[in-house]
């Protein structure tokens, strides 16, 4: 009869209900493609956002501007706006692209499905915090504060990171609390809020995505 190691016996249970109770599928590399998207967002947005920034234009609300009838300074007003808003877009498509080949892939080389029960509490309590996020954002634009957005998205998307970290790898947790305590000094430095989210959103997520290939993917078959 074969004699089992106890302590081999106890990690292969434990991993098998951290599979039926986390999504372990997430790829380090997905952080790290939105990283770099992200960066390129922030260059592409850094003219427009310092003429929203720096404008006695951006300072007032959008309803004012049209009260004063300055209907051509609020055309340029929205143009930035529109271009910041389409810019995020394009950064947020690519990530998600990203993160649905990479963990695919991983899904499929340790065995786990993509869209499991785990899959699915991680999905939901994440996207509750970036709904609110997301609807929160759309007011501060909507009452011309477009310097705050960038600390505001910072802070939900920590937030949502947090909340969903319990049903993925611990590193999420991490990113989240970082996210998050940027998104706080963002709000304490309007001026600098293109760069605060260009090092959470760009910076740290290529960071933790490098260290969660290196701890849980490179060489490995299984976390």
């Amino acid at each position: 009869m074969t004699q089992h190691d106890p302590l081999q016996e106890l990690a292969r249970i434990r991993g098998l209900m951290d599979r039926s109770t986390r999504f372990l599928s997430l790829s380090g590399l997905s952080g790290v493609i939105a990283g770099v998207a992200a960066l390129a967002g922030a260059f592409a947005a850094r003219e427009h956002h310092n003429a929203l920034l720096w404008s006695d234009d951006a300072r007032h609300h959008a309803g004012s501007l049209l009260a004063q009838g300055a209907m051509e300074e609020q055309r340029l007003w929205w143009s930035h706006v529109t271009f910041l808003m389409a810019d995020g877009a394009v950064v947020l498509t690519v990530a998600l692209l990203g993160a649905f080949w990479f963990t695919w892939r991983r899904g499929k080389s340790i065995g786990q499905r993509l869209w499991d029960a785990s899959a699915r509490r991680m999905a939901i309590n994440l996207f509750l915090p970036l709904a609110a996020g997301g609807l929160f954002s759309l007011a501060l634009i909507l009452h011309g504060a477009v310097h705050l957005v960038p600390a505001a998205t910072l802070v939900f998307y920590g937030l949502a990171l947090l909340n969903a970290s319990k049903y993925t790898l611990d590193e999420i947790r991490w990113l989240g609390l970082s996210e998050a305590a940027l998104g706080v000094l963002a709000a304490f430095w309007a001026s600098a809020g293109l760069l605060f989210w260009a090092l959470g959103f760009g910076v740290l997520h290529i960071f933790y995505g490098g260290l969660m290939y290196l701890r849980h993917e490179r060489g490995n078959t299984a976390p």
